[in-house]
């Protein structure tokens, strides 16, 4: 489980590291849906090896061992960050304003 304080820092163009039983994934945070509620999740985004890859994290998953939040926005405009599919690396820095 997410603690509370944690939870509410996980908001879209934050980058995150996501540790649960299977590995470690870091990348920046796309999307959030359903607040709190049983079926919640966030989506988190990564280049890995070339290719962009998305996980899709349950809020209330028991797979889930540990969230770290590794730096914040200044501000983002938009509630899904959906557009940084398909725009480059260095277009979503200047976009977002983090180091992703």
């Amino acid at each position: 489980m997410i603690e509370k304080e944690i939870l509410n820092q996980i908001k879209p163009g934050a980058v995150v590291s996501v540790q649960d039983k299977f590995g470690t994934f870091k990348g920046v945070v796309l999307a959030r849906k359903h607040g709190n509620e049983a079926g919640a999740t966030f989506t988190v985004r990564a280049i890995l090896e070339g290719v962009g890859v998305e996980k899709i994290f349950p809020i209330n998953s028991s797979s889930i061992v540990k969230v770290k939040i590794l730096s914040f926005p200044k501000k983002v405009h938009r509630a899904k960050l959906y557009f940084l599919r398909k725009i480059s690396k260095k277009k979503s820095r200047q976009k977002i304003g983090v180091a992703a």
